[in-house]
């Protein structure tokens, strides 16, 4: 459930062409300067797209940015399918430790979420890239309760959001970095937490037996 927004799959033609370099223009000076320091000048400069069209088209640097952040859902990615939930799980935190903590990678995905604490639409981009990832990654949980790994009724997003909180925790707001052995605890506790029954409506069931 890595944050990576840039790319897109979309057919050609001027307007496209036109969309992709401003879009990725902007990811490009959102990584390198922060939501800050990113003006619609500044794009304009570095896709060759006049700052004429940018303005008329998404009217600020504020709209590009959420445009941008938009590009995500367009990216062709599936949830990691390990044979195991946990398995499942440890390969999405682990993704997301790598994307998040290697040199010429972390500048953009941390630079996205910070522009959703000052921008309003950048926080609304951001939440529906989250909400695409969110329906691709339930995948892992449904797999999870066909093999009969996890309670029939489990939710199939929570177990992610648990997962994953931990690895966002240190990132942003304890400061104190992060590792793959925290992307495997996490994992195993979430999964052990889904095992037990605790996402399911009743939120308490009965246990699976240990795998």
């Amino acid at each position: 459930m890595a944050t990576e927004i840039s790319g897109t799959k979309r057919p050609g033609g001027r307007t496209e062409r036109t969309r992709l370099a401003a879009l990725e223009a902007t990811l490009e000076l959102l990584g390198e300067r922060g939501y800050a320091e990113l003006t619609v000048e500044a794009v304009a400069e570095r896709s060759g797209v006049h700052k004429t069209t940018l303005y008329r088209r998404w009217e600020s640097a504020e709209g590009l940015v959420a445009a941008a952040l938009l590009m995500g859902a367009e990216q062709e990615w599936a949830v990691p399918d390990t044979g195991s939930l946990e398995g499942d799980l440890r390969a999405i935190n682990l993704e997301l430790v790598r994307y998040f903590t290697t040199p010429g990678e972390r500048e953009l995905p941390t630079a996205s979420i910070s522009a959703a604490f000052l921008s309003p639409r950048a926080a609304d981009a951001l939440r529906e890239f989250y909400v695409d990832r969110h329906a691709r990654s339930a995948a892992a949980v449904t797999r999870a309760i066909e093999r009969g790994e996890v309670p029939p009724g489990t939710d199939p997003v929570e177990p992610v959001r648990v997962a994953c909180g931990p690895i966002f925790y240190r990132l942003f707001v304890s400061r104190e970095g992060v590792t793959p052995r925290d992307a495997d605890i996490a994992a195993k506790a979430a999964a052990a937490a889904a095992k037990a029954g605790v996402f399911t409506a009743t939120g308490g069931g009965t246990a699976s037996p240990p795998a």
